[in-house]
């Protein structure tokens, strides 16, 4: 194993979605206010430029009344490929790379997203916390989208 998958988590899933379509929830702020976030918070889209060098900024609130700020700058985007960023969610994660990769399956959409942190020993806090379950709700919600979206 190399020492960038030590500090990568992987999670997979196959969309019932033409990859344009998925492409397009990633994309479009319109799309992303309505799944990225676990169920039951709602999600501002302050910032979105996307372009290579661009910034992007989303806002949750909390249960609490607390503020989650998800921000980061672009670092590589092919159409209907990938998506690479830079990435903090405050206040949990901070200094990560995400890596949305797309993959077209016939009319669905093969997807895995990479998380890489900048050592092991941050991945392994990062999923005691619970990083899978909560990107795992977060695709839930994607999933739900697109489905909506391509009926």
């Amino acid at each position: 194993m190399s020492e960038a998958n030590n500090r990568t988590v992987t999670l997979k899933r196959t969309f019932n979605a033409p990859i344009k379509l998925v492409w397009e929830a990633w994309t479009q702020p319109e799309h992303i206010a309505h799944w990225w976030s676990p169920d039951g918070l709602e999600t501002k889209v302050v910032e979105h430029d996307f372009k290579v060098g661009g910034n992007w900024r989303y806002t949750m609130e909390m249960q609490d009344g607390n503020l989650f700020i998800a921000n980061g700058v672009y670092t590589e985007i092919v159409e209907f490929e990938k998506i690479f960023s830079s990435a903090n969610f405050k206040p949990m994660t901070e200094g990560v790379e995400i890596q949305a990769l797309f993959e077209e399956n016939g009319d669905k959409t093969n997807f895995t997203f990479n998380i890489v942190h900048p050592t092991e020993e941050y991945r392994i806090q990062q999923e005691k916390m619970g990083i899978l379950n909560g990107w795992g709700s977060v695709f839930e919600r994607l999933d739900t989208l697109v489905s909506k979206l391509n009926s």
